[in-house]
């Protein structure tokens, strides 16, 4: 019989891995993958001022990355600069400020290894019910701007001409993913989330036909990546969340085989979502 603390990393992993699917296909669609870097460089900031400032590490982890992101949003309409020299900006000066201010802390001590590659084994009931609740909340909300955040990747243009607000859209989605990166931050580590976002859309993208269609496999693959990637790291004895991300990469592997083509029932399935 599996011990409490691998059911509770089950069920946390799979609730992150389906907040995480849908989200990450837009990474993909909008090739943001170095965004999803900047914001995990950033949670690694805000749990240093968590720390400095004694107050909850996941509401600071999604005040930091909230504000980069919309900084980021006012730098891109107003700085000179192309968006991956901004990204790199942002991301390699929040991640200094952050080392900068743990060793600022000195004498408190913090677990560098579990926030940088995460410790989902540790993970209690308060965590899960967040991790629900807030996915909840992130699910509805990406609900309701699908389309307009949809036509917003397609062609920012077509979709101010029909109304459909995309900055505004924009804005909400920024702020998901910091609310993802909070999230999952505990579960796979700052260093891995990126990977848990981008890997299993990548896969999904393989199987589907229409972006609805992916986001749900997205969700499935990750899924399955977590429950594969914990019975290996207890089986083998290896750390949990690098597991979780290899298991996922094995699945974006054998997506590139003949055989995974054949369950997909089409070969090149999802190339229309290529932009």
């Amino acid at each position: 019989m599996l011990d409490d603390f691998f059911v509770r990393a089950l069920i946390a992993g799979i609730g992150v891995a389906l907040i995480a699917g849908p989200l990450g296909c837009f990474i993909v669609w909008r090739r943001l993958s170095y965004f999803g870097d900047t914001l995990a460089h950033a949670a690694l900031l805000g749990v240093a001022l968590a720390f400095l400032l004694e107050i909850n590490v996941t509401a600071a982890v999604f005040v930091v990355s909230a504000a980069v992101a919309l900084l980021l949003l006012l730098l891109q309409k107003r700085a000179s600069l192309s968006s991956d020299s901004l990204l790199g900006l942002l991301s390699h000066s929040a991640l200094a400020i952050g080392l900068v201010v743990i060793a600022i802390l000195g004498t408190v001590r913090i677990d560098l290894l579990g926030l940088l590659f995460g410790d989902i084994l540790s993970v209690s009931k308060t965590d899960i019910a967040i991790i629900y609740a807030g996915g909840l909340a992130v699910l509805l909300a990406l609900t309701l701007i699908w389309r307009q955040l949809f036509a917003a990747t397609v062609s920012p243009e077509l979709a101010a001409a029909e109304g459909l607000r995309p900055d505004a859209a924009n804005v909400v989605f920024m702020l998901l993913m910091a609310v993802v990166i909070a999230i999952a931050m505990k579960i796979v580590g700052v260093l891995l989330i990126t990977a848990l976002l981008i890997v299993p859309a990548a896969t999904a993208r393989r199987l589907s036909s229409g972006p609805e269609q992916m986001a749900l496999w997205s969700a499935a693959i990750g899924a399955i990546s977590v429950v594969g990637g914990l019975s290996g790291s207890l089986r083998w004895d290896t750390p949990s969340g690098p597991s979780i991300v290899v298991a996922a990469l094995g699945l974006f592997i054998l997506s590139l085989t003949s055989v995974f083509r054949l369950f997909a029932g089409r070969s090149g399935t999802g190339e229309g979502l290529r932009k």
